[in-house]
């Protein structure tokens, strides 16, 4: 079975055409190579309406796995993590703290990402920040669970 995954780039200058978009086509690149069906990212604006707004609508098409990159730092209009906590139901810390952990290990800042991951409906949402390079390394970590994840969330066994 071929899972429907999206990825969401968060960014006002990427939406405006004042930068182009490099993290997104990496975590689109990483879920086609891992065999999921991925149409190009969707680029919006930051703020928390605005990913509320993207993620229900990719829920709505069915979408089991997506990605988000940008948005998570500390600016004053980095809300991806809030956003998407309206959508999440049951939050998956494991995954974030996974994250942060190995981008910490290899620069400090890295501690700094407040990307959240959980479950909403029957789709996998984890929050990448949006820095090509962390989202280069952060696909590994997400594509390590979510064949385990989807399981689950279908009822199939622990094992």
């Amino acid at each position: 079975m071929q899972y429907s995954a999206a990825v969401i780039t968060v960014s006002d200058r990427s939406s405006r055409g004042e930068r182009a978009d490099a993290s997104g086509p990496i975590a689109v690149a990483a879920l086609r190579e891992a065999g999921f069906a991925c149409e190009d990212p969707i680029v919006i604006p930051d703020g928390a309406d605005g990913v509320e707004a993207a993620l229900r609508a990719a829920l709505t098409d069915g979408i089991r796995i997506i990605v988000t990159t940008g948005g998570t730092g500390l600016g004053p209009r980095d809300e991806t993590p809030e956003g998407t906590d309206r959508v999440l139901t049951r939050r998956v810390p494991g995954i974030a703290e996974e994250l942060r952990r190995r981008a910490s290990a290899a620069k400090p800042a890295g501690m700094l990402s407040r990307g959240v991951s959980g479950i909403a409906e029957a789709a996998l949402i984890v929050n990448l920040p949006g820095s090509p390079k962390a989202v280069e390394e952060g696909m590994p970590v997400v594509l390590s669970v979510t064949t385990h994840v989807l399981e689950q969330l279908r009822g199939e066994d622990h094992g």
